[in-house]
């Protein structure tokens, strides 16, 4: 079976699309949901809030654009068009989308790099804020309630997992969950209560995949812990002093070589110079008070430099045993849950996909269809460094991500591709890099 490439993705979106529930009638259907949805993710992909504006004055100059030679758009819909017809499309329309691109790059054997401690992916949870106002807001925001002035501020957010691995530049974003009201509670919805609904909806999707679960300190709570132990995860999870009194209590009581085991190790880092990592670690520790208490396994990691000056500190727990020869690896995989921040949420944030710009906010789901568009988006550009030699080779021949894209604007602004490959080939073929690099 060969790999899928940009066209077979592109057609698979054109048909997830027009699935897409249409609330319209009579003569206001003159562009179909396809082309409407197609329209708004160009937007995502290209990071070019201007593209389709910019793709219909080519149409009109030349009978032709890269909307439909790069995104198969029969017709170019209006920016407002599109607001109105998808503001009654919930998220979860997309989500297949999501699982497919996962299973294309599991089908052709790339998830192995990313096994680490005992052949196991890492999946990151954490949740992000895509939108937020002082005065729009929609039945599905969440809000904060000023104590001084009374005054509020709606947003939405979400769960945003995804697979990472040390040493790995891409994180891998699975299907988001969103922070909505749910039906039946009286409390507002939160980031752990939406990690939960995501375990229980995706737990039998991945049940095969040996999933370690990573997350901050506001996973490591026994009932969480429980929960990922109940559906056969691993799970390591930072867990600060102050908020694991009785574990702490526990460990401060332990002597080294009685229960508290200390490793010390000297490891040359990223600039060639020499640091001292100090791992304390013990087994079978109450995570909270309780006649029928959690037992888990601590460690910390203290990293000081050759002046004895502290620059790393943080603390875990975890369902696997420690060991001398396993601590280090396992703090390692427990250190890459920054990813999902690093890689994912910043890079969704300040990176040209500007998840927190109001895109459109809608009175029913749009804020957060548009949200799960721009996380495609990048999934998908993550899929393409992975799939596509000559996109890989362009963004490696480029400085930064930004710099890739402003090409992209400017060549597709003023240059018609008949492909996304004669994309390719024309941006290789300018930097003379792959077949077109010189000789000598």
């Amino acid at each position: 079976m060969s790999r899928p490439n940009w066209s077979t993705k592109v057609e698979r979106l054109r048909q997830v699309f027009g699935t897409f529930p249409d609330p319209r009638t009579g003569d206001n259907t003159k562009y179909s949901m396809a082309d409407i949805a197609l329209g708004a993710f160009s937007i995502f992909f290209t990071q070019c809030p201007s593209f389709l504006a910019r793709q219909r004055d080519m149409q009109r100059a030349k009978g032709q654009s890269n909307a439909q030679s790069l995104f198969d758009i029969k017709q170019i819909p209006c920016d407002n068009h599109i607001r109105d017809t998808l503001d009654g499309v919930t998220p979860d329309h997309l989500l297949p989308l999501y699982d497919e691109v996962f299973e294309d790059l599991r089908q052709a054997g790339l998830l192995e790099n990313y096994r680490d401690f005992q052949d196991t992916l890492l999946l990151a949870l954490d949740g992000t804020w895509y939108f937020s106002s002082a005065k729009i807001h929609c039945a599905n925001c969440s809000y904060l309630e000023h104590q001084k002035t009374g005054d509020k501020t709606y947003y939405h957010s979400a769960v945003t997992p995804v697979i990472v691995a040390p040493g790995q530049p891409h994180a891998i974003p699975l299907r988001p969950e969103f922070i909505t009201p749910q039906d039946g509670h009286t409390k507002q919805d939160c980031e752990l209560a939406a990690s939960k609904r995501w375990l229980e909806k995706n737990r039998s999707r991945y049940a095969d995949l040996k999933l370690t679960v990573l997350g901050d300190d506001l996973y490591s709570h026994q009932p969480f812990c429980r929960r990922a132990l109940l559906y056969d995860l691993h799970f390591i999870f930072v867990c600060k002093p102050d908020s694991h009194q009785t574990l702490y209590n526990w460990v401060n009581l332990l002597q080294p070589g009685q229960g508290l085991h200390v490793l010390n190790l000297r490891v040359k880092n990223a600039r060639n110079q020499w640091e001292h990592h100090t791992y304390r670690y013990a087994n079978a520790v109450p995570l909270a008070e309780g006649g029928d208490p959690l037992k888990v396994n601590w460690c910390d990691l203290r990293i000081t430099n050759a002046q004895g000056q502290l620059l790393y500190r943080n603390d875990f727990v975890t369902d696997f045993t420690l060991n001398d020869a396993n601590v280090a690896a396992i703090v390692a995989a427990g250190r890459a849950r920054w990813k999902i921040e690093n890689e994912n949420n910043n890079t969704l944030k300040t990176k040209g996909y500007h998840l927190e710009h109001n895109f459109g906010h809608g009175k029913k789901h749009l804020a957060s269809l548009l949200a799960a568009m721009n996380i495609l988006a990048l999934l998908h550009h993550t899929f393409l460094a992975f799939t596509d030699a000559s996109y890989r080779l362009i963004r490696a021949a480029l400085s930064t991500r930004k710099t890739f894209f402003d090409d992209l604007r400017a060549l597709t602004r003023y240059l018609l591709f008949p492909s996304w490959d004669a994309l390719m080939d024309f941006m290789m073929r300018g930097l003379e890099i792959g077949p077109y690099a010189k000789l000598g």
